[in-house]
């Protein structure tokens, strides 16, 4: 047995490489680990243990984080409505941290000297593994032979046909990354500015016409039921996924800044997670005073780009998930959704926390709870500042 490693394998080219370089070549005593975030059948899970046996690991191990990715990191995407440049909902970034921090785990577990992962060094997922890797285990060294060595895929190939793998790994035209938070679409025309994904490119296809209603109860911030059936939010939000996906909703590309500084662009498909915030935010709007959406609004796009660059392990994130949590704490009640071809409109709410209360008023109506002296007194003091300014500066 050589040198004990931990492999974050995803059955991939790259790391199929990484499989047969570092066992054969390096001599590593390899464990491969790949961890389901939510895009994972049970098949597939068997095919990619039986391609690392195969590529001479030693052992192979599934993690189901599923559960954990959820409590741990969608929820408070929930809570913050987090979109990052108010269009994506962080489908694959925030599924990188919970990876990264189940293998590092594992590594630790089983006295692993070395962790390796198949990240180029043009992209994100090199510094959100490293950083995650390096904090909980400086002692572990991380080794990456496609950053290391810069290789191409064709190079990578090669090497695996001429050590008797000759499996069909041409590139797909387009590249899928699914989860329990959205699907990632990557694909030539994510290349340029101007060109847009084709209808077959995303990998759930318009099925339904028409229009159909959803019901969604939040319980505290947490989707607990959908249609009136009660269920864990994690099925809720698959369950979700089927209805709405069939509707080709959530289609949309992401431009953003990479981590790493240039820009980056793709293509994602997320139907639950824009649904639901959506739906949540509606909820929040009638349920919380204006100075709670202010301060979440602003501390909800921090924890997102904190997260997105591979941040989550600062403290500061505890700080902010405290902060969101406690802002939901009347955010209950029912949002009434109707989904129809590539698009969806929140109808409304119904909620017993619902601060438009009649009672104290109607907006452009009549006022019941202040005499018009009252209200004409009020102007006039918040005047004052204004009144001030200009008579002093002319």
């Amino acid at each position: 047995m050589g040198k004990k490693l931990v492999l974050a394998y995803s059955g991939g080219l790259d790391t199929s490489y990484c499989a047969k370089y570092l066992s054969k070549e390096e001599g590593y005593d390899v464990h491969a680990v790949s961890v389901n975030t939510g895009g994972f059948s049970k098949d597939e899970i068997k095919n990619i243990e039986e391609r690392a046996i195969q590529l001479g690991a030693t052992s192979y191990l599934s993690i189901d984080a599923v559960e954990t990715f959820y409590s741990n990191v969608v929820k408070y995407l929930i809570y913050g409505n987090v979109l990052k440049n108010n269009t994506y909902p962080l489908s694959v970034s925030a599924e990188r941290i919970v990876q990264a921090i189940e293998i590092v785990n594992y590594a630790k577990s089983i006295d692993a000297e070395y962790i390796a992962h198949g990240s180029t060094g043009a992209g994100n997922d090199q510094v959100r593994f490293d950083l995650i890797f390096q904090t909980l285990a400086p002692e572990i060294e991380i080794i990456t032979p496609i950053r290391d060595n810069k290789l191409s895929r064709e190079y990578s190939i090669n090497y695996l046909k001429d050590n008797g793998l000759n499996l069909p790994w041409e590139k797909a035209k387009y590249s899928i990354n699914k989860g329990l938070w959205g699907t990632s679409v990557g694909g030539d025309e994510t290349l340029t500015s101007n060109l847009t994904l084709p209808e077959e490119a995303y990998p759930s296809q318009l099925e339904k016409e028409g229009t159909e209603k959803v019901v969604l109860s939040f319980d505290k911030g947490q989707l607990v039921a959908l249609n009136g059936e009660k269920d864990t939010s994690v099925n809720n939000i698959i369950k979700l996924e089927e209805i709405a996906s069939k509707f080709a909703i959530g289609r949309d590309m992401h431009v953003g800044d990479t981590i790493i500084g240039i820009k980056g662009r793709v293509g994602f498909e997320a139907a639950a997670s824009l649904v639901i915030i959506k739906a949540h935010h509606t909820l929040e709007k009638h349920t919380q005073t204006k100075w709670q959406q202010h301060w979440k609004e602003q501390l909800g796009n921090w924890y997102g780009m904190m997260l997105h660059e591979g941040q989550y392990l600062d403290e500061v994130m505890r700080n902010i998930e405290v902060f969101l949590e406690d802002t939901q704490k009347q955010v209950t009640g029912d949002v009434i959704v109707s989904l129809y071809p590539y698009r969806f409109i929140v109808e409304g709410i119904e909620s017993d926390n619902d601060l438009m209360n009649a009672s104290f008023g109607s907006y452009g109506e009549m006022n019941k709870g202040w005499t018009a002296d009252e209200a004409k007194g009020f102007i006039k003091i918040l005047s004052n500042s204004g009144k001030i300014f200009n008579h002093v500066n002319k």
